[in-house]
């Protein structure tokens, strides 16, 4: 199967080549018509050299016009495609940012009505900026990401939600699922490999989540979320709690690092 990126590469070059041809047509066929019109008294031989200069004109002009104004629109839709890109992703970890991690899943939750939201939180993650440095930090969260990623299944989204924290949206899958695909990334993340300074140092998260079978806002989701991973942190660290949207408790946690 092809790759996407060279299917659109195809289909831009074909662009510019239809383009390039039937915008050079529509002058030639312009130029011809205007021709036979203007010169047809000046006699049969005239008007046949006023017909081919009709033709080659146009052509020598047209081709080097129309393609270079579509290479100039191609750049311009890659320059725009990258600019969209970069306002879309977290620089560091190149995860969606948290407003377009918002607004996809709210739009996912226009479409389905069961899924799962994950929110995962790196433990202990200032003493790591404090012993080594925020070079070592940026260095674990990358390494956290990438663990993440590495998880998931076509289709599911990642987002860096701010400082160590990440979303993770899961469309179609029960309860059961999201806690073994929460697991999973707990797990990789435990086996990553970090060793800032030649020190080998494990990496934990805390993962907490809530299923949903029917209909469900993002605040909605990211409230009971962000309770159950919150309440990961205060039972132990290094832990998964996932509940359904239907049967969670709602409490107020206290927040720990």
């Amino acid at each position: 199967m092809m790759p996407s990126k060279t299917l659109t590469a195809l289909q831009s070059w074909a662009s510019i080549a239809r383009w390039t041809v039937f915008g050079t047509l529509a002058c030639v066929l312009v130029s011809l018509a205007f021709n036979t019109v203007y010169f047809r008294d000046l006699g049969e031989p005239a008007l046949q050299r006023s017909l081919v200069s009709a033709t080659v004109l146009p052509i020598l002009l047209g081709v080097p016009f129309f393609l270079y104004t579509g290479l100039r629109v191609r750049g311009l839709t890659i320059t725009n495609l990258r600019l969209g890109l970069v306002a879309r992703t977290d620089s560091l970890t190149a995860c969606l940012n948290r407003g377009a991690f918002t607004a996809k899943v709210t739009t996912q939750l226009a479409r389905r009505s069961r899924g799962a939201l994950l929110m995962i939180d790196a433990d202990n993650f200032k003493a790591i900026n404090d012993v080594y440095g925020h070079d070592a930090g940026d260095e674990a969260l990358t390494i956290i990401a990438r663990s993440i990623r590495t998880m998931l299944r076509a289709g599911d989204l990642v987002g860096r939600m701010g400082g160590e924290e990440f979303g993770v949206y899961l469309p179609d899958v029960d309860q059961m699922s999201a806690e073994a695909i929460a697991e999973r990334i707990r797990r990789a993340v435990n086996l990553a490999g970090f060793a800032p300074e030649g020190q080998q140092r494990p990496l934990a998260v805390s993962i907490g989540g809530v299923a949903f079978d029917r209909a469900a806002s993002f605040s909605e989701l990211f409230r009971i979320a962000d309770q159950r991973l919150y309440g990961a942190k205060e039972t132990g660290r290094n832990r998964v709690m996932v509940v359904h949207r239907d049967d969670h408790p709602v409490i107020a946690l206290k927040r720990s690092a």
